[in-house]
């Protein structure tokens, strides 16, 4: 499962990040154009190069179709692709490339809705759990005591300064630390510095205006596929140059 795997899950996240905020059917009706509501073929719905063919457009009404579909495709893909070379094609990807699909998908409904479901957190939990068991159950406990660490920690700051933060990222605080181990250390820290930068930015560009919100969501999820990929190497770069 690479690439092109990743591009085809892509196309299924694309229709979770759109319909699963609304409460609608992940499976029925099938895929269909947002604006006319037209049936959309098989050979109208490759990832990536359908949208690029079509020029973006429905081929029904011409009307525009998000960019957010074929940038959601490329980036699972690529994605899925990098952990594939990274970690390795082996029984760890049960856990591994799951993990990069539910984070790829709470980023873009944070963006879009500014919310972090209860029905992706909840089942992503439940999984890690099975998935631990079936691929190596002696990692369980690192992984349920990085999980309630991170969950922990982050209520603290969401009860320090509500308004920064909300629930949802603390219960994908506690997910990330089910995936990641003690790597949810790391890609916790990359989130908060990403979200600052991005902050600040957003701050100067607006001549102060400290009101608008910044989703947190999509900065968890960009550290936790930098923990994914290279958390142990950070670990033990932190280690190996600053504790001893």
């Amino acid at each position: 499962m690479g690439g092109v795997g990743g591009a085809v899950i892509g196309s299924f996240l694309n229709v979770v990040i759109h319909r699963l905020p609304l409460g609608e059917s992940l499976a029925r009706p099938g895929s269909r154009c947002p604006s006319c509501e037209a049936d959309i073929k098989a050979y109208d719905n490759v990832p990536i190069l359908s949208w690029l063919w079509l020029r973006g457009r429905c081929r029904h009404c011409g009307v525009r179709i998000s960019a957010r579909y074929p940038l959601v495709e490329l980036l699972t893909a690529i994605v899925f692709a990098a952990v594939v070379a990274v970690r390795g094609a082996d029984a760890d990807l049960l856990l591994e490339l799951p993990f990069a699909a539910i984070l790829i998908a709470i980023a873009g409904i944070d963006l879009e809705r500014h919310i972090v479901p209860n029905r992706i957190v909840i089942p992503a939990a439940v999984w890690a759990v099975i998935a631990a068991l079936i691929v190596d159950p002696s990692a369980l406990p690192e992984m349920l005591i990085a999980g309630a660490g991170a969950f922990t920690a982050l209520l603290l700051m969401a009860l320090a300064y509500p308004a920064g933060m909300g629930m949802g990222d603390v219960k994908l605080a506690g997910v990330m630390g089910l995936y990641l181990g003690l790597a949810v250390v790391p890609a916790l820290l990359i989130a908060f510095a990403a979200g600052a930068i991005v902050g600040v930015a957003i701050v100067i560009a607006t001549d102060g205006d400290r009101k608008r919100g910044v989703p947190f969501a999509p900065f968890m999820a960009l550290g936790g596929v930098i923990g994914l990929l290279a958390g142990q190497q950070l670990i033990d770069f932190y280690s190996d140059h600053f504790l001893t």
